[in-house]
């Protein structure tokens, strides 16, 4: 195998060339810009490419080996050892997993095994199979005309999304989207724009980041306050409709007008962060808010939470008199998205693949849930579960006597990752303690055991018998 490495000698140098190559090796290994594991080249090859005596590599692998950089294996070539240090490292002491297994119960994505690998690879094979040029070059940086076609079909069908595929913009996710909406709200002269309390606190950053301060507007069993958004002072709010982020609330029907009444009234916009809509029960899930207003109401979706967040698709479904502009910023960001993953995803769609999948998903996450459920019931005494639709989290209230942080600590002395209430609150306020489970990204048997240490830690906590 022929494998290339970006090192480098000086012949004019008074160290010996060996002592130069053992160095350069030992400063890329240690700064790890080569990581544990990586492959090097053949003292043969290397000799070759850097021009030198093949005894030099010889005798400068020998002796990193011998100091444990590199190791040799017969038939296997030579690679870098393992970590000389303690990968843990690397994280935050908050993040920092215990020795034992770890059951990670924070929120996030999926769990890899729901990924429909098969589906993907066809749709994949098909889309590459019948390529020609234009689909093998630059894709527009709005999206190919073909996909946005076919997502806004999509998106009206499920969703009811009333826009034009002219109005549909692919993004890099979800990110790239708000990120394209916060400059365009300070161009517009906003420098703050309403977030849900509890909520994301990744994207508060995000959106401090991009310019604009975010404020923070409480929930509750309906969604986002809408009389405390008015009081706010704000014109612009970032909101989740279908499932509210942590708690998985429902934005009533009656909030729903309010917020759009208040739109309206103060001539801004609403960001519609409609991120997991497909696994909310089809009996509770509501049309999406952007069609009581496509003129107010931007529509932002990706396929993250549903496939995967490697393949950073999304996409915005912008009021008209926003499209040209959102366009202009986008093309002086970046030429677009990967035409190949768009087309993929659109033959998902097309065949029937994107809605078999989301149909098994759904039903998958809801039996999470429910297990969820079932066991807090038994063996979380006093313990209350907030959102019966839910989504990929489940926010659970604790009784007051339980000491929110001690538990979380507890929790983790028992190889359980999860996260409290404050941890997702803007605002430093007498809310109740809470806890915040992710039930979508581990596997059944692994849920099954996180549980039951939470339960434990719960127990050490309260000084509960439970049950």
């Amino acid at each position: 195998m022929s494998l290339n490495l970006s090192l480098s000698i000086d012949a004019q140098s008074r160290e010996t060339l060996a002592v130069q190559l053992r160095n350069a090796f030992r400063t890329q290994i240690e700064e790890g810009t080569l990581r544990p594991g990586t492959r090097v080249p053949s003292s043969r090859q290397l000799a070759a490419d850097l021009g030198v005596s093949r005894s030099v590599v010889v005798e400068a692998y020998e002796q990193l080996c011998a100091e444990g950089y590199l190791v040799s294996q017969h038939g296997s070539g030579t690679s870098v050892a393992a970590a000389r240090a303690d990968v843990g490292s690397a994280l935050t002491p908050d993040d920092r997993a215990p020795a034992a297994a770890v059951h990670d119960l924070r929120t996030g994505g999926l769990h890899d095994s729901t990924f429909p690998r098969q589906d993907w690879i066809r749709a994949v094979s098909a889309v590459v199979t019948s390529a020609g040029r234009r689909e093998l070059g630059y894709a527009p940086p709005s999206g190919l005309p073909v996909v946005r076609h076919t997502l806004a079909g999509y998106l009206g069908r499920v969703r009811g999304v009333r826009t034009r595929p002219e109005h549909l913009m692919i993004t890099s996710g979800f990110a790239q989207g708000l990120a394209l909406l916060c400059r365009e709200l300070r161009d517009r002269g906003h420098d703050t724009i309403g977030v849900e309390d509890p909520g994301h606190p990744g994207e508060w950053e995000f959106i401090a980041e991009a310019g604009l301060r975010p404020v923070g507007i409480p929930v509750d069993g309906d969604g986002i306050r809408v009389d405390a958004l008015a009081a706010s002072g704000v014109r612009a709010a970032l909101v989740t409709p279908a499932s509210q982020f942590p708690t998985g609330a429902t934005l009533s029907a009656q909030r729903r007008a309010h917020l759009v009444a208040w739109a309206q009234e103060v001539d801004g916009y609403l960001i519609e962060d409609d991120f997991d809509a497909a696994l909310v029960a089809p009996a509770q899930r509501m049309p999406a808010l952007q069609s009581l207003a496509p003129d107010r109401v931007i529509y932002a979706g990706s396929a993250s939470k549903v496939l995967a967040p490697a393949l950073r698709l999304g996409w915005l479904a912008t009021p008209p008199d926003l499209t040209t502009r959102v366009e202009r910023i986008r093309a002086g960001w970046d030429i677009g998205c990967s035409g190949l993953e768009q087309l993929a995803l659109a033959r998902l769609i097309d065949t029937g693949a994107f809605d078999r999948h989301l149909r098994r998903l759904g039903a998958d996450v809801r039996k999470r849930r429910q297990t969820v459920q079932q066991f807090v019931s038994r063996h979380l005494p006093d313990v209350a579960v907030l959102g019966p639709n839910g989504g990929l989290q489940a926010y659970l209230v604790l009784p007051a006597r339980c000491a929110e942080e001690a538990l979380v600590q507890a929790a983790r002395r028992r190889s359980v990752l999860v996260r409290g209430g404050r941890f997702y609150a803007l605002r430093t306020d007498d809310r109740p303690p809470a806890l915040v489970l992710g039930y979508a990204g581990v596997r059944g048997p692994e849920l099954g055991r996180g549980l039951a240490g939470i339960a434990a830690a719960y127990r050490e906590t309260t000084g509960g018998s439970g049950s």
